[in-house]
């Protein structure tokens, strides 16, 4: 059996965590668990009612987060006008030299955008974004010639989640440290963006559970009608 830390075992302490709760309960309980030395992640972790084998039921999108992330990301563009994506507040911008940088092992970046005519270029590191879950993507908003665009919706909040082979999926909704009302926002506005993401073919309950997190606390289930559609 896994040995639990002594903050887990405190966590635990707080409340029956066999017991489901309202998104406003379950910020209230979080925020009376014990906290860790640094600024943890608050997450929602999901699992979904959906056969991850079939293709037409991969569930993955983006969501703008009302009250940003509280992460500082770095954003990577490929393109050939590397002044323009800069200005607007990339990291990294460019298109060879990037290609080069990252196929000799450096990623050192969170995100990763990319122009129309780059991406031609850009899928030469495909194999090593890929698996990471960072290469440019139309369906998660990252191909774009608005570059500008999703480069300042990034920068202010927006977050990518994508289902796992098991059926599961997370998605970033806040830090410890943000009030308990604007990390209740986020939450609402990320079960809303999960909920339509829901596939045509996928029929009866999408999603089985969510459960919120911080790094290092236990989790805390969320009432059912709190995801379940209208």
């Amino acid at each position: 059996m896994k040995k639990r830390s002594k903050r887990q075992r405190q966590g635990q302490e707080v409340a029956d965590l066999s017991q489901y709760f309202s998104v406003e309960n379950a910020v209230a309980l979080l925020e009376k668990m014990p906290k860790a030395r640094f600024d943890e992640t608050v997450e929602l972790s999901f699992h979904l009612g959906v056969d991850p084998k079939q293709s037409d039921q991969m569930v993955r999108g983006v969501v703008s987060l009302p009250n940003g992330s509280g992460k500082k990301v770095r954003v990577l563009v490929f393109t050939e006008k590397p002044e323009e994506a800069l200005l607007a507040g990339a990291d990294f911008a460019g298109l060879e030299d990037l290609i080069e940088k990252i196929q000799s092992g450096w990623l050192d970046f969170d995100v990763a955008i990319s122009t129309t005519s780059a991406m031609k270029q850009a899928r030469n590191v495909a194999r090593i974004l890929g698996p990471r879950g960072i290469m440019p993507n139309p369906k998660s908003g990252t191909v774009s010639d608005d570059v500008v665009s999703v480069i300042h919706e990034v920068k202010a909040g927006r977050v990518e989640f994508k289902m796992d082979k098991t059926g599961s999926m997370s998605v970033v909704v806040g830090k410890r440290s943000f009030e308990a009302l604007k990390l209740t926002e986020n939450i609402r506005v990320a079960v809303d963006a999960i909920l339509k993401a829901k596939p045509a073919s996928v029929s009866g309950n999408f999603v089985k559970s969510a459960v919120l997190t911080a790094t290092m606390s236990p989790g805390i289930k969320l009432e059912p009608s709190v995801y379940s559609a209208a």
